[in-house]
């Protein structure tokens, strides 16, 4: 719901201000949750969508993992703080397609909270991209390796 093409994972990138963890922290632009403000502006950002991303299902899909978070008492942890050990103990924002595609494809909270008409309409548009992106010749490839092989 929040990285829908294959261009949407190539801004996941380490030293950059996208987002590469999955984790809550207090104005920290490395966080896919980021707690910004004070007093009655204080709010949650959730800086893990691109702008790729389709906003009633980017919204729809907080929601749901917002309501689930509530219902099953998650407790989100301490903040992530910006070390190699803090690092090491979250999870990365990137996942490869093929591996998102089967996770989402297993996923009973997907199909609960979207239904599986939804779920199946993502997955077929994933998989459709993926074999799209993988038979394509870009102009960087032309343009690197015509000379060189």
């Amino acid at each position: 719901m929040y990285a829908p093409t294959v261009n949407s994972y190539k801004r996941y990138r380490e030293a950059t201000f996208a987002p590469t963890r999955i984790a809550w922290s207090v104005d920290n632009r490395t966080a896919g949750f980021r707690v910004v403000g004070e007093g009655p502006s204080l709010r949650v950002e959730c800086r893990i969508p691109g702008a790729d991303a389709n906003p009633y299902l980017t919204y729809a899909a907080l929601l749901a993992a917002g309501l689930d978070g509530i219902e099953r008492a998650i407790d989100p942890g301490a903040p992530f703080e910006a070390t190699r050990t803090g690092r090491s103990r979250c999870r990365a924002c990137r996942t490869p397609w093929p591996t998102r595609s089967v996770s989402s494809e297993r996923s009973a909270f997907a199909r609960t909270a979207f239904g599986d008409a939804v779920v199946d309409h993502l997955l077929h548009f994933a998989r459709t991209e993926l074999a799209t992106y993988e038979t394509a010749v870009t102009d960087f490839e032309r343009a690197r390796y015509f000379e060189r092989i």
